[in-house]
């Protein structure tokens, strides 16, 4: 049996080394005709370092990235609401979450995939279910593959999630942001600490991804699909974090005008189905998520761990349905969880209420909350 995998993103490669490892049989194909620098940076918390780990690949990704010991949300002058240490999470996993560059992580998984198995400059354009319950797949170019099973691992705005469902529907989160690699050398009390700072309708991330490169993203309310003028980008958000701590302002400041983005925040409206026929959905494309929890490459890595394991314990059968069943209450929390978080981190009024709320949530209880997100399955 073949699996199509559509989407060379950290969700697509992921699946492609679990299928690897499983002697599931695949193929690859990625739209761009070079896997060049994208995005920012990317938390990896302990259930994708799980799987990377099961993968033979976590050393190179520790190597590359930078581990987050301690997590703290704070005022806009660095002052802390909630201070979490991750000894616990360490004792318990064997690892805390890692930051990492996102084209670093793309390129160390590109790299493990078989050459002859991945295939570049393939945009999708449309499948068509054929006889014997295999598919047919085209690409822009014309040129036809047939399989018998298709995977969308092409993000949020998926093609093949448009095809198979046409009235899924994008949310849009009525929030911006904009993501940057500063080349900054971190102080050693941030070194290993994973910042998010709320100011008024306003938020600043930091994270420390290598050496001498900083992860930051700075969010704000927004009307959709805006765009900036990028001689002007900078001047905007050192005047709209200006009462922020010196740290974010030289963040911004240092950080080259080119490795600056901006994204609007966005999920996917849960589907009532993730699969239909011989064609299923991962990642992104199924189940996309607002980053707030730092949850969304995860899930899509747990995606590729689940449905590899399913494959290779049940032969030949389709096991999508299984896939789904195991996958979505989780997923589906996590997705709502992390909207209503990104919701209340920007409320005009109760500020005072959230601080206040923030500073006393037990220790414990985000700790269980954490350890039940962080762990996976062993049985399939």
């Amino acid at each position: 049996m073949l699996y199509t995998i559509v989407g060379a993103g950290i969700g697509g490669l992921t699946t492609a080394l679990a299928f690897e490892k499983c002697g599931i049989e695949y193929q690859v194909f990625e739209k761009t005709p070079e896997l060049n620098e994208v995005g920012a940076g990317i938390w990896l918390p302990p259930n994708a370092l799980q799987v990377f780990e099961w993968l033979g690949v976590l050393k190179d990704i520790e190597a590359k990235g930078n581990s987050i010991d301690r997590v703290t949300i704070g005022t806009p002058d660095l002052s802390p609401l909630s201070d979490s240490p991750q000894h616990n999470v360490k004792d318990k996993f064997g690892y805390s979450t890692i930051a990492i560059h996102r084209a670093e992580l793309q390129k160390l998984l590109f790299q493990q995939v078989p050459k002859e198995k991945i295939y570049l400059g393939k945009s999708f354009k449309e499948f068509k279910e054929i006889e014997q319950k295999r598919v047919q797949i085209t690409f822009n170019d014309n040129s036809k593959v047939e399989t018998d099973f298709l995977i969308a691992a092409d993000g949020i705005n998926s093609k093949i999630r448009r095809q198979l469902f046409p009235t899924s529907k994008i949310r849009y989160s009525g929030q911006t942001c904009w993501r940057g690699i500063a080349d900054y050398t971190m102080d050693a009390d941030f070194e290993h600490r994973g910042i998010e700072l709320w100011g008024n309708q306003i938020r600043f991330g930091i994270s420390k991804v290598a050496k001498d490169k900083v992860y930051w993203f700075a969010v704000s309310l927004s009307k959709p699909n805006q765009k900036d003028d990028d001689t002007l980008v900078k001047d905007k958000l050192l005047k709209t974090y200006a009462n922020f701590h010196q740290l974010v302002k030289t963040l911004i400041t240092t950080t080259s005008q080119n490795k600056i983005v901006r994204n609007d925040i966005s999920d996917l409206i849960p589907l009532k189905y993730w699969y239909k026929n011989n064609i299923c959905l991962i990642g992104d494309a199924g189940h996309a998520t607002t980053p707030n929890m730092g949850q969304g490459g995860a899930q899509a890595i747990e995606d590729a761990y689940y449905l590899s394991n399913l494959i290779k314990n049940k032969g030949n059968e389709n096991v999508f349905q299984l896939f789904q069943e195991k996958r979505k209450q989780k997923v589906n929390l996590i997705v709502q969880k992390s909207w209503n978080t990104g919701k209340i981190a920007h409320w005009k009024y109760g500020k005072g209420m959230i601080n206040f709320m923030l500073k006393r949530i037990p220790a414990r209880m985000i700790q269980k909350k954490i350890n039940e997100i962080y762990q996976l399955e062993k049985k399939y």
